[in-house]
């Protein structure tokens, strides 16, 4: 069973649809019993990054999302919720993530050339880094996602699995360990967005 995070903050719906298209049992929770009963964890959020930590503090969920991780259950974050896992947010000051991969989120505004439009919404193709990551076990470099973000994931080298090209090379992807992240949807991704969260529910535990 794949448990998605309910801290307020998120597109869960669509999200649980997707899972169902691949036959995968899903369940919408803030109740930290269920996440620990859960398989995998996905880590949802749209919106700003100061108000998203700010009800997983309050809420607990950060803390239990912590404490799964350290037991080694596979968790995903998508969009605000992969930058959620990160170290620290600069947006509109700065913020404490969750720490569980080492980096910080910045403006893209600081790395793309001016022309571009604020936010980068569209589809971009994956370009893989290093070996190939299973949760792209299904993908060939170069497949399309969707985006919709203003700020981006900075000084993760280690981590980056994928990049996107928006006037930079930008983080489209990161892991640590059984930690991953992408900064796309995959819900709105089409059939390449289904073929990465079913590689997500195969990651072991």
């Amino acid at each position: 069973m794949v448990a998605i995070v309910d801290y307020g903050v998120g597109n869960l719906f669509s999200l649980k649809s997707s899972f169902e298209m691949i036959g995968v049992e899903t369940v919408v929770t803030s109740d930290e019993g269920v996440l620990d009963a859960a398989d995998r964890i996905i880590l949802p959020g749209v919106g700003a990054f100061e108000d998203a930590a700010k009800k997983l503090r309050e809420t607990g969920l950060g803390d239990a999302v912590k404490k799964q991780a350290a037991k080694g259950k596979p968790i995903m974050g998508i969009c605000l919720g992969m930058q959620l896992l990160f170290d620290k947010s600069f947006e509109y000051g700065e913020h404490e993530g969750l720490g569980l991969i080492k980096g910080e989120i910045r403006p893209i505004a600081d790395v793309i050339t001016k022309d571009l439009k604020i936010p980068h919404i569209g589809w971009n193709a994956l370009r893989f880094s290093g070996e190939k990551h299973k949760i792209f076990k299904y993908l060939n470099e170069g497949d399309f996602v969707y985006f919709v973000h203003s700020y981006y994931a900075a000084d993760c080298d280690e981590a980056v699995i994928a990049t996107a090209e928006y006037g930079a090379e930008l983080t489209a992807a990161a892991a640590q360990g059984n930690v991953c992240g992408c900064q796309f949807h995959p819900e709105k991704s089409g059939d390449v967005g289904l073929k990465i969260l079913k590689a997500f529910c195969e990651m072991e535990a």
